[in-house]
């Protein structure tokens, strides 16, 4: 099947068009300052980008300028739409209704929309794609895929959050975990490189990026995660704190005079490696000032280590061991550095990579030492073939 993918933001698509065949992308692009001045949609094809600057009023014309520019003689991949298959959406938060990828119809829509006040930033523009595409592109099966899906095999004493179990009851607060999509790949490509039944497997991914997390994969199934209600939890990130006593927030909130919307913002957007080393929201900056003797950005990356490897460690009790530890994302596929130090803090459990295999960017390898007791590999994560698999998958069996 050909299938489009979509990653919705409030003033931005993302796109592929993936062949589930092949495996291959066929296209991608990224329309930008939809609603906005400026509007402009970069659209890559058979090796070559084009950038087109044409005004986007909302979802549904951006669809539509898009929809042209795959059934172009010139920057296309359709002669017509028949060719179109299906469209897949990027979903962040299913909350616990929805274990698996689904045909979207108007009651799924209305579920992710109970949603949004979990993910009020991504929900809400998933939407927008959803819409858009009714009107753009009418007919077309729809399937929504979850990045919360693939934890919804954590076990309950995993995601209950120690608070008055009430508040579980009345709005759902508790663990979900997110990068699902990213997670599964990984895990599947891994077992695949390996030539082993997932199933026999105990993987722990690391996706590490301005978003990250931690996953323990056992039989093929997550059995804990790092991210909780929101994808601020877990694991410093970026800009984004991770896990915090609680009462640093109250804390500071009473003494900085803030209110829950700006604290949120510093959690969110001006915290993590960042916050710390008051450099960059680059990890790539980061690691030279850190490397040139930079104390805050030194100080900053070493949080960041220490806290994944914990992470991992916190994994191995989960699954009772680790088999395979794969890094993905920005920062797990491109900084040896960042793989080098987490690995150190992991000797304990076995864990040796080789100083000349970890010197890789980007690609597809292993680079655990031969007397390493766990296997380890960089894995370019695809998200998009991810998403296009489980679209094929319910449009296939969908009644």
């Amino acid at each position: 099947m050909k299938i489009l993918v979509l990653n919705s933001g409030s003033s931005s698509l993302k796109y592929q068009v993936v062949d589930t065949v092949t495996g291959e992308m066929l296209v991608k692009g990224y329309y930008e300052r939809i609603g906005q001045q400026g509007a402009f949609l970069t659209h890559k094809v058979n090796g070559e980008k084009h950038k087109f600057e044409h005004p986007a009023d909302n979802h549904e014309k951006a669809i539509q300028f898009i929809i042209e520019r795959l059934t172009s003689e010139a920057y296309g991949i359709f002669k017509s739409l028949d060719e179109l298959d299906a469209i897949g959406h990027r979903v962040v938060h299913g909350g616990e209704k929805f274990k698996d990828a689904v045909l979207i119809t108007d009651d799924v829509v209305e579920s992710i929309r109970e949603n949004q006040e979990l993910a009020p930033l991504h929900n809400p523009a998933a939407i927008l794609g959803i819409e858009a595409c009714k009107k753009a592109v009418p007919g077309k099966p729809m399937v929504a895929v979850f990045d919360t899906a693939f934890h919804q095999t954590i076990s309950k004493e995993k995601y209950i959050y120690p608070i008055p179990y009430e508040y579980y009851e009345k709005y759902h607060v508790r663990k979900y975990g997110f990068h699902g999509t990213s997670h599964q790949y990984v895990a599947n490509r891994v077992a695949e490189l390996l030539g082993k039944n997932i199933k026999e497997l105990k993987i722990v991914n690391c996706h590490l990026g301005q978003g990250a997390s931690i996953c323990a994969i056992k039989n093929g199934e997550s059995v804990e995660t790092s991210m909780g209600l929101t994808p601020l939890g877990g694991i410093p990130m970026g800009t984004r704190s991770g896990d915090l006593d609680p009462s640093v927030i109250t804390y500071l909130m009473k003494k900085e005079n803030l209110d829950a919307e700006k604290m949120d913002k510093i959690l969110n957007k001006e915290s993590g490696v960042f916050g710390i080393s008051n450099v960059s929201v680059d990890f790539r900056d980061i690691e030279v000032e850190a490397l040139a003797g930079g104390k805050h950005a030194n100080l900053a990356l070493d949080v960041f280590h220490y806290e994944i490897a914990g992470y991992i460690a916190r994994c191995a009790v989960a699954m009772g061991g680790i088999d395979v530890l794969t890094f993905t994302a920005g920062v797990g596929e491109k900084s040896p550095y960042s793989r080098g130090e987490i690995c150190k803090r992991l000797q304990f459990l076995g864990v040796e990579i080789k100083g000349k295999l970890n010197n890789v960017k980007g690609e597809e390898t292993e680079i655990s030492s031969p007397n390493s007791k766990v296997r380890i590999f960089v894995i370019p994560t695809n998200e998009e073939l991810m998403i296009a698999k489980e679209t094929e998958s319910v449009v296939k069996n969908r009644v």
